[in-house]
């Protein structure tokens, strides 16, 4: 902070900051890689004056001041330059000079960031790295009577079904009366949730959807992605990889024209119809495509004006009612590609999500139910949603799959759950104590980041500038001179090395339970918790 600078309510200090620059000016040889990297503008080149009063013994001379002038790095201290911790400038450092530490006291910006009487908003996930999951156990381990399985030797079908499933009886009656049969696709369990063609950069979702297809056509895993809510390109909708896409219909219904107008043309069909009505990182509030993301291209595949921000209701507005909404578009979505393809809701996890799946029980076009719990990542929403809204992905999973239990619906209603699996890198583990929970499989987006494209965000608030279209590794900017820092087929490698490291693991953990033919749906008596409380509310087994 600069001496002469007037003190202000919101003047701070480095110390005041969350993440500060640690620079050493012996080592530094002014390249300027560091400052012209930096997303947020959060350091400098600038002239240092160093004061050096120099006295005298003798009585007759005078003391007097004399000046060192130096260059290096300063660290600026205002709000809207605070340091966000993504290290970039450490990472393109040559001579190690420059590092970027955790502010150890009390970040005094939270209090500083509502500058214009406008509440925080970022991307990223919640600030909080526990986990229910993380704590819970596979406690049934097969022995004599039960032997368990060689994991590495044995052939396992690591499959779940997207689609309603009818009753050996019901489905013996409609192929005799020659009727109508819900559609069901066999997919891997372990889907790529929704991240838009506009939220993700041209070169990322290029990147996921070769690795998806290489997984698909060559390694014969069924992974499917979901497009998120931003249309899809033309050039994916009419050719054959469709097949492997979920395409996702939200209350903005950006790029349904181009979508609906592409139908007679589709050489394939898409693997299912995902209408998502709300989201478990920010429920209650709609999607967000901020301006500093709809160039040319992203408004040409949406459909709309150039340069504009692009909100999206709460609700879909054209509807009463979730409950009519969920039917009419279910069946409207339905009759668009002939009955041909799953369409199932996608709504927050909440304490109402037991109504949305009992009128869905009773709704014969109705595919499944995703969830998403509060810990999912987000492009833009506001901090106090992010932090202080939402229902925890693995009680409410639970709640919703001992309901369909009782009505006897188990085996019919497939739930897809969603929020925060993986957010400590145990994905596996986190997936697999979801499915023994009643999930018939799970969807991830932020680990996809982490992993596959070395998103440098944390749930530490680091990084977290997914919304404003400046992110350092180029994976959520619209902006050709960061997304040109990824190459998409290393994205399509980072994604196949991570589904195929994942399938290991799932097998690790199934293997030992004696299950190779189908996934453990529902498998509760095999989990564990060292929480009494999580115990009884989750009705699984209480260790310690």
């Amino acid at each position: 902070m600069s001496s002469n600078r007037s003190l202000e309510p919101s003047s701070l200090s480095l110390n005041d900051l969350p993440w500060q620059i640690q620079y050493n000016n012996d080592r530094c040889t002014l390249c300027g890689q560091c400052t012209a990297v930096c997303p947020v503008k959060a350091i400098e080149l600038k002239v240092f004056q160093k004061r050096i009063i120099k006295t005298s013994i003798k009585k007759d001379e005078k003391h007097f001041n004399d000046y060192d002038i130096f260059y290096g790095i300063r660290q600026k201290t205002r709000v809207e330059n605070a340091c966000i911790g993504c290290t970039m400038c450490t990472l393109v450092c040559p001579n190690d000079a420059i590092a970027v530490i955790k502010n150890s006291g009390l970040d005094r910006l939270k209090f500083h960031v509502n500058q214009d009487g406008i509440p925080r908003r970022r991307g990223g996930r919640r600030n909080s790295s526990q986990s229910v999951l993380d704590r819970i156990k596979f406690t049934r381990i097969s022995m004599l009577t039960d032997p368990a399985l060689d994991a590495g030797r044995h052939e396992f079908e690591m499959r779940t079904l997207l689609g309603r499933v009818l009753s050996p009886r019901e489905n013996i009656k409609r192929l005799r009366e020659k009727g109508w049969i819900p559609p069901v696709r066999e997919i891997y369990p372990l889907i790529i949730g929704g991240m838009s063609f506009g939220a993700l950069s041209p070169t990322m979702w290029e990147g996921l959807q070769m690795g998806v297809a290489y997984l698909n056509e060559e390694l014969g895993m069924p992974v499917r992605m979901s497009t998120g809510e931003g249309g899809c390109p033309p050039r994916l909708l009419r050719s054959r990889f469709l097949k492997y896409v979920i395409l996702q219909i939200a209350s903005g219904y950006f790029g349904w024209d181009e979508i609906i107008h592409a139908i007679p043309h589709m050489k394939e069909d898409p693997c299912a119809i995902e209408i998502k009505y709300g989201q478990g990182a920010k429920p209650g509030d709609g999607g967000l495509l901020m301006w500093h993301k709809v160039n040319k291209l992203i408004a040409a595949i949406r459909g709309v004006p150039q340069g504009i921000s692009l909100p999206s209701p709460p609700t879909h507005q054209t509807q009463y009612s979730i409950e009519e909404s969920v039917a009419k578009m279910i069946l409207s979505m339905s009759m668009a590609w002939g009955f041909r393809v799953p369409v199932y809701p996608k709504i927050s996890a909440s304490s109402t999500s037991l109504a949305v799946l009992n009128n869905l029980t009773r709704n014969d076009f109705a595919s499944g139910l995703a969830i998403d719990g509060e810990d999912g990542g987000t492009g833009a929403a506001y901090t106090v949603s992010m932090d202080h809204m939402g229902h925890p992905i693995a009680s409410c999973i639970r709640d919703n799959y001992l309901n369909l239990v009782k009505i006897g619906k188990q085996n019919e209603i497939p739930i897809f759950a969603g929020g925060g699996i993986g957010k400590n890198g145990n994905l596996a583990a986190n997936a697999a104590a979801l499915i023994m929970l009643g999930a018939s499989g799970v969807q991830i987006g932020k680990y996809v980041m982490q992993a596959a494209a070395g998103c440098v965000g944390t749930e530490e608030d680091r990084c977290n500038v997914c919304n404003v279209g400046i992110c350092p590794k180029g994976i959520t900017s619209q902006d050709p001179r960061l997304y040109r820092r990824l190459d998409p087929e290393d994205v399509a490698q980072r994604i196949v090395d991570l589904f195929v490291s994942f399938d290991t693991e799932l097998k690790k953990i199934v293997a030992p339970l004696g299950r190779s033919t189908s996934l453990p749906i529902g498998m509760s008596d095999a989990l564990g918790i060292d929480d009494h409380a999580a115990a009884e509310r989750l009705s699984i087994k209480y260790v310690i």
